[in-house]
């Protein structure tokens, strides 16, 4: 029983783990041609990273709210890279 249940959670926890690699916003505008969208993607994966750091400080115990900002970040993210996308066919 007790073997069964290290291993319930060990899984558990590397699920976790996967799961937030996988979620985490890339910094992907190039800084040269849109620094100040280049900034403000750093700044949100910066958020997203202590959003993290919260989330394992109090167990992951934080109904849903804090996997909620995440999800919006990562949004925030995607629409900074096509803002980036938008400028660059304007010539900008």
């Amino acid at each position: 029983m007790m073997k069964s249940l290290v291993t319930t959670l060990a899984v558990a926890a590397l699920l976790v783990i996967a799961g937030i690699a996988a979620a985490q916003p890339r910094d992907n505008v190039s800084a040269g041609r849109h620094p100040n969208l280049a900034a403000a993607q750093r700044l949100c994966t910066q958020a997203f990273e202590k959003i993290v750091a919260a989330q394992e400080a109090n167990e992951f115990d934080m109904q849903g709210h804090a996997a909620k900002a995440k999800e919006l970040l990562d949004q925030v993210n995607r629409e900074l890279k096509m803002a980036a996308e938008s400028a660059n066919r304007k010539g900008r």
